[in-house]
């Protein structure tokens, strides 16, 4: 059987001599995993379609419950991204998350978006802070895959806009800094009014302007912390990928 469709590399590993066997993303079959033989033979014709972070073309192949590229063309290749370190790490982080959060033979185009906007932006926009493009990515995931915060008011007192707002980790609820005892165990973060703003804007509002806001300095590293440490803890793991991008981001790195 052959199927034809678009994806991006998430992952890659060397197998025999000249093979590769990838993690794909599609749209409509989520998250498939396939052999490319020969890929890593000189002039290979699947050679550039089967690089990590390649948005491609591929027809493939299924064999005894098996699936192989037969044939692939590069859609877009993310070279900001892949010729700087900095920006590849983090790349790959967005690639890692996406592997850990989707499903085979369970639709994704939604994530697909997410993860191919996040490269975009880390490739032609240089300009934005990579922390903010990380944080937004961070939560705006966790929405897809059903772990949507409640951000709408405290949690405990049901104030609009709550004071002193913080973010319960666990329960992934915002509240009044005065309402931490309602709130139960776990951790809670400080946020600023503009860092709470910022949640609300990537968990509710268009994909399409995902990363189109600023913040002040105090503000992003609050907002990027909670979207972080909410990952972490509602998928309960850590990233061998984000371990390594913020070693690069340590002073004198």
């Amino acid at each position: 059987m052959h199927t034809h469709t678009k994806a991006l590399v998430l992952r890659c590993v060397d197998y025999k001599e000249s093979d590769k066997i990838l993690t794909l993303l599609t749209p409509q079959d989520g998250k498939v995993t396939a052999s490319a033989r020969g890929s890593r033979r000189r002039g290979s014709p699947i050679a550039a379609g089967t690089q990590l972070l390649v948005y491609a073309d591929l027809v493939l192949y299924e064999y005894r419950g098996r699936w192989s590229v037969k044939e692939a063309a590069v859609e877009r290749e993310f070279r900001g991204v892949i010729q700087d370190v900095e920006r590849l790490s983090l790349g790959c982080y967005f690639a890692e998350v996406a592997e850990a959060l989707s499903l085979e033979e369970e639709p994704a185009p939604e994530l697909l978006s997410l993860v191919l906007n996040s490269l975009h932006v880390l490739d032609r926009q240089p300009e934005k802070p990579l922390e903010l493009v990380k944080a937004a990515f961070e939560l705006r995931a966790m929405c897809l895959a059903g772990y949507a915060p409640a951000l709408d008011g405290c949690a405990a007192c049901s104030a609009p806009e709550p004071e002193e707002p913080h973010f319960h980790l666990r329960e992934g609820a915002v509240h009044c800094a005065a309402c931490r005892g309602e709130m139960g165990d776990g951790v809670s973060m400080p946020l600023s009014a503009a860092a709470l703003a910022a949640m609300r804007r990537v968990a509710e509002g268009d994909p399409k302007r995902l990363f189109s806001f600023q913040l002040d300095p105090a503000s992003l590293e609050r907002f990027s912390g909670a979207c972080e440490a909410y990952l972490m803890t509602q998928l309960e793991r850590g990233f061998a990928t984000l371990d390594f991008y913020k070693q690069l981001r340590l002073p004198g790195t």
